[in-house]
């Protein structure tokens, strides 16, 4: 049973940073990609990064140059750092899984077949 948990969501000003993580379990966590979405209210759930199994990354063009996603493969967790926070980054942020061992990244939701409960990012003006 795969399980994803978030944490490290909450309350920033703009400018300001966080760390979310994520914890995998049941999955052979180094070969599987992994991505970072995010929904505001009344919106879709938008991409905002992933990285492949190999680490290699990429990211919505509207985070890129802020946000860096990473991984450590030892303790099966995958992280997301922002900086430079800005009021439009708020949303809740969910982690995902692809259930396949594959290379590259991995960009669309729907190509993902685990996700995390999500965790409320709020920044303020």
């Amino acid at each position: 049973q795969v399980q994803l948990v978030e944490s490290g969501g909450g309350l920033v000003q703009a400018g300001g940073s966080l760390r979310l993580s994520c914890a995998a379990s049941g999955l052979t966590f180094s070969m599987n990609p992994m991505g970072w979405f995010r929904q505001a209210p009344g919106k879709e759930r938008d991409f905002v990064a992933a990285i492949s199994r190999s680490g290699g990354s990429t990211y919505a063009d509207s985070v890129k140059g802020r946000f860096t996603i990473s991984k450590d493969n030892a303790k099966n967790m995958v992280f997301l750092q922002m900086n430079s926070l800005k009021p439009e980054d708020t949303a809740v942020y969910y982690c995902a899984a692809e259930g396949r061992w594959r290379t590259g990244v991995v960009t669309t939701a729907q190509e993902y077949d685990y996700w995390g409960q999500g965790t409320q990012v709020t920044v303020s003006s």
